[in-house]
């Protein structure tokens, strides 16, 4: 079962995000806090949190120990949240226009060794 944790109206850049986002994508959990953790960015402090949340949504949902399954991220996407527009006083009367961005991030965790159905066959069904 996948478990799903959700940062709204983060008041960072999606573009910077998805930067972060896009090195994680994919990775197992445990090499994904490695490079969360020592990555520069500030986008990076967020984002670790954000998967450490995900990862006690899982552990709360299965009721195992994450160590013991191969944790993967198998889906992390950025969205552009809502824009806070400023005005700066510039020269001449004139205004320049500012635009705060923020995001919304959703991560989807799941164990690789997930219990899946047999899938039955034209001449199993058939007989």
């Amino acid at each position: 079962m996948e478990a799903v944790a959700k940062l709204n109206n983060n008041p960072t850049s999606d573009r910077k995000m998805r930067l972060i986002a896009d090195l994680i994508r994919g990775k197992k959990v445990e090499d994904a806090l490695t490079i969360l953790k020592f990555s520069k960015q500030e986008a990076s402090n967020k984002l670790e949190k954000l998967l450490k949340s995900a990862i006690n949504n899982w552990q709360q949902k299965n009721d195992a120990r994450p160590e013991d399954n191969e944790l993967v991220i198998k889906e992390i996407f950025v969205d552009q949240g809502r824009s806070l527009k400023r005005f700066l006083p510039a020269p001449q009367g004139r205004a320049y226009r500012i635009r705060k961005r923020s995001n919304h991030v959703t991560v989807k965790v799941d164990s690789k060794v997930s219990a899946v159905a047999p899938v039955e066959t034209a001449t199993e069904v058939a007989e």
